[in-house]
């Protein structure tokens, strides 16, 4: 196109026309759609200017009548693609049974399906190749239909700029479709099907950029830009002057075309006054192409990296630190954990790596869905049965759920690339697509960051469309077309001090350790932690099970670690005479939620015994420390230590009551021992129902998922049938129509015909038949014999033998008892498929005719005579 941005009325509208692009709108549907369809296409125009492509879900082996029905309710030609078609404006293309539908430069292609195993997805495959073919040309809409087919391919028609609409699910007969396209949350209007096809046309007539290709912003442009910038700014917090620039006037031109704004100085104004607007143009800057197993052959190229690292890991293991640079919805973050299973796997139980990946993305939304790890059915396209199986849990609903051993080894957050620190010691770094939206400037700020993320011999994998910079710099690329780099430690430092975090504003000592920097001077705070290190009592923090998560003070003078493998319990650790004591408190604070207090329990203290007062206190209160226990230790203030008894000091009742105490502890150990015994059989016997219960459940979920195929097949089999049934309500309203017609025309044409069946029995007749042949209504099957009739004709049936036999109509002049003449002609009956199957008689009143033949015939003689005579007389 050749008009600058601050004239666009330069050309006219047809000139503009005959120049853009073609805008194709792709149409998906299912059970209920054929309605719909009728509906949308009503309101289209002859004349639209748009291209639009059906992909119905058919039943492979049924003959379609979806082009035949829809071509009652449009005039555009309606065309059935079963080979290479090229698309043009003001037609209508319908996918063919049993195919998938591609497009390639504007042709489309019918293609045999990939796998017949899996759940055929035919509108996702369709919208995906639409996006890539026409990208801002592009038009999804979803209608009427069951699942979730279309959901995936709206979001990347809306990733590459198109426009995406659906029928509004309180109109649709089944809502699940254009419900599933609205919750992934890439939709841009929602509205029943007749306003859908003027919203449209709407958004389309508003598509011409205001900035073409080669052109430059006028003053007036710029400084509006700089507007939406600013109050994107303002409202969001961030900044994107920074981004390049020709994607961000896309974008702002496909809010504009939603909105039918065709100036940026009214889009501005805009802006101000919707608040809501800002939010939504913020997310649509922030629309990331993503999907699980993107590009496999790189993740296989990753795999085999992984495997090396596992393999080169020390004895112990190691733990690998991976970084999803613009994660978007998680597709490619828990892609990366999967991988890594599958290294493990490879490398076999021997390794004891694992691997924590930091998932960051702009979009708060986009962090939302990514946590929940909730992925439509439609995922199954582009992940295999074994990944679903092994890493996703099919849900009620037919969705699938990040499987726990993944989702835990993922961590999400909110993160600004350009704006916020990186993490760092990392291994490896995924920023795929998201380089190509900054300017050059950017980019290599961006590359020297990862380089400063990552270890020695890190890797960085980068999108199809983007590069680390010149070769040898920072980066060296790895063998392959995959983006996979290796970082390079013998390379210049990358210049980091121009980022707006302050990676260089830390102090180091002599020895190189970071130093914190000083912090203003707070006497209050300098006293708060000279009292709590001298006057507060010696605690820990522990959960409630006991386990200790912090402690305070020196408490080694009533804990010590256990022998054998370290346990950080507070009842193993407890010395002397605290366990029982402590044990008993702390489980009655847990039972009635309560603090209780301890005094004066006896505690080892070298040769001595010292008393301790021991608080136990539930924590209530609402905030991070909710749930967890405090456990306090106060020595009891005393005069002199209690001295620990000697043998010299012991009385004989004190010898009595030892053996006593001895007598006691042996029954106890006694009892001990037989609960115990108790307790292993016990043990035994729940550990048998349990693998039982194992057993059933492992049934239950063999069953489970067999029952979940089952629905699966009936609910596309239901889809199958209902469009069947609409095409044949269609059928049967067409044939009712067409009875009607063939008996108005019988009844008007004032005939006797009666049709006879190969057995010459009758099928048919018109009422002036009954005048000749005695027929009523339950005549009908009879043979024509065995009826009544006032022709005088014996040979009726013998001639229509004949004319079976022959295939030759007979036409002949029949009187009747009554001295009436009819001219009857038999013809065989011929169905549509060029089959005979039986006789048709025709009988026409030719009794006038006969009288006048008659007349004529008597007056002959006197005519010749008369002739003669006056031959004669001239002679």
């Amino acid at each position: 196109m050749e008009h600058t941005a601050t004239s666009p009325e330069a050309q006219t509208p047809e000139a503009q026309s005959r120049e853009e692009p073609l805008s194709i709108v792709g149409l998906g549907a299912s059970a209920g759609g054929l309605e719909a369809l009728d509906l949308f296409l009503k309101q289209v125009p002859a004349k639209s200017g748009l291209a639009f492509v059906i992909v119905q879900h058919l039943e492979p082996t049924h003959k379609a009548l979806l082009p035949e029905i829809l071509q009652r309710a449009t005039p555009m030609p309606v065309v059935e693609v079963t080979s290479d078609v090229t698309v043009e404006a003001n037609h209508v293309y319908v996918i063919a049974p049993g195919t998938d539908l591609s497009i390639l430069r504007g042709v489309l292609h019918a293609l045999p399906p990939a796998e017949a195993s899996k759940v055929r997805l035919p509108i996702d495959y369709f919208f995906r190749a639409l996006a890539a073919d026409r990208g801002e040309r592009a038009v999804g809409v979803i209608l009427s239909g069951m699942g979730e087919d279309g959901a995936l391919g709206i979001r990347a028609i809306r990733e590459n700029g198109g426009g995406t609409f659906a029928q509004d699910p309180t109109s649709a007969k089944f809502a699940s479709m254009p419900r599933a396209a609205v919750d992934s949350g890439a939709i841009d209007g929602v509205y029943p099907p007749e306003e859908l096809a003027g919203r449209i046309a709407e958004y389309v007539e508003h598509l011409r950029p205001f900035v073409p290709d080669g052109a430059e912003l006028g003053i007036k442009d710029r400084r509006a830009i700089e507007k939406v910038f600013l109050l994107l700014r303002a409202q969001t917090g961030h900044d994107f002057s920074l981004y390049k620039q020709t994607t961000i006037h896309r974008r702002m031109q496909r809010r504009m075309g939603l909105h039918r704004i065709d100036s940026l100085d009214d889009y501005v104004r805009y802006l101000r006054e919707n608040a809501q607007e800002a939010d939504l143009l913020f997310k649509e800057l922030l629309i990331g192409v993503t999907a699980f197993f993107r590009d496999p052959n790189v993740w296989l190229q990753l795999r085999d990296e992984m495997i090396t690292w596992i393999r080169s890991a020390p004895e112990g293991g190691r733990r690998f630190r991976a970084w999803s640079a613009g994660c978007s919805t998680g597709e490619e973050a828990y892609t990366i954990a999967m991988i890594f299973k599958e290294a493990l796997a490879e490398v076999g139980p021997a390794a004891r790596c694992s691997l924590q990946v930091f998932a960051t993305d702009l979009g708060m939304d986009a962090i939302a869905r990514a946590r929940a790890g909730v992925y439509p059915a439609t995922i199954a396209k582009d992940v295999s049965e074994e990944r679903l199986a092994r890493f996703f849990v099919r849900q009620g609903t037919g969705a699938f759920c990040v499987s726990k051993e993944i989702r835990e080894t993922v961590v999400f957050a909110q993160q600004n690339l350009v704006m916020h620190p990186p993490f760092t010691k990392l291994d490896l770094v995924v920023c795929r697509n998201l380089l190509i939206y900054l300017d050059v400037e950017l980019q290599q700020k961006i590359t020297s960051l990862f380089h400063f993320a990552l270890n020695p011999a890190g890797l960085l994998l980068l999108g199809t469309s983007e590069t680390a910079g010149p070769t040898g710099e920072l980066f060296t690329p790895l063998p392959g077309r995959s983006r996979l780099y290796r970082r390079l430690a013998n390379v210049r430092p990358p210049d980091v001090g121009a980022f707006p975090f302050h990676l260089t504003s830390e102090r180091r000592d002599k020895q190189g350790v970071v130093k914190a920097p000083p912090g203003p001077t707070n006497l209050q705070a300098a006293a708060d932690q000279l009292l709590l290190a001298h006057f507060a009592p010696a605690a820990v923090l522990v959960t409630s099970n006991g386990d200790i998560l912090y402690v305070h003070g020196k408490t080694g003078e009533y804990l010590e670690p256990a022998a054998g493998k370290a346990n950080w319990n507070v009842f193993a650790m407890s010395r002397g005479g605290l366990g029982t004591a402590l044990s008993e408190a702390f489980h009655k604070a847990i039972r009635h939620n309560t603090t209780v207090v301890l005094e004066g329990i006896s505690a080892p203290s070298g040769s001595a015994l010292e008393r301790v007062d021991v608080t136990v206190q539930p924590i209530t209160e609402a905030g991070p420390l909710e749930g967890m226990v405090l456990v306090a230790f106060r020595k009891t203030p005393a005069h002199s230590p209690l001295r620990l008894p000697t043998s010299l000091d012991r009385t004989k009742a004190d010898r009595e009551r030892a053996l006593e105490m001895a007598e006691e502890l042996k029954t106890t150990r006694e009892q001990l021992q037989a609960a115990r015994e108790e307790m292993q059989a016990s043990q035994e016997e729940l550990r048998s129902a349990n693998e039982e219960l194992q057993s059933l459940n492992e049934e239950l979920q063999a069953t489970n998922e067999e029952l979940t195929t089952s629905v699966e097949e009936a609910h596309a089999m239901n889809e199958e049938l209902q469009v069947v049934n609409h095409e044949t309500q269609h059928k049967l309203d067409e044939l009712a129509h067409a009875g009607d017609d063939m008996k108005n025309l019988l009844d008007s044409v004032d005939l006797a015909i009666v049709f006879l069946d190969p057995e010459l029995c009758v099928r048919r007749f018109t009422p002036s038949a009954v005048s000749i042949i005695k027929l009523i209504p339950t005549d009908v099957g009879r043979p024509v014999t065995d009826l009544v009739t006032v022709l005088d004709y014996p040979d009726l049936a013998v001639d229509a033998r004949a004319v079976l036999g022959t295939l030759v109509p007979l036409e002949k002049q029949i009187r009747t008892t009554d001295e009436r003449w009819f001219s009857l002609r038999i013809m065989p009956y011929r169905t549509k498929q060029d089959r005979v199957d039986g006789t048709v008689i025709t009988l026409s009143d030719i009794t006038v005719t006969k009288n006048l033949e008659s007349v004529l015939r008597r007056a002959q003689p006197d005519v010749d005579v008369s002739s003669k005579r006056n031959g004669e007389d001239g002679v």
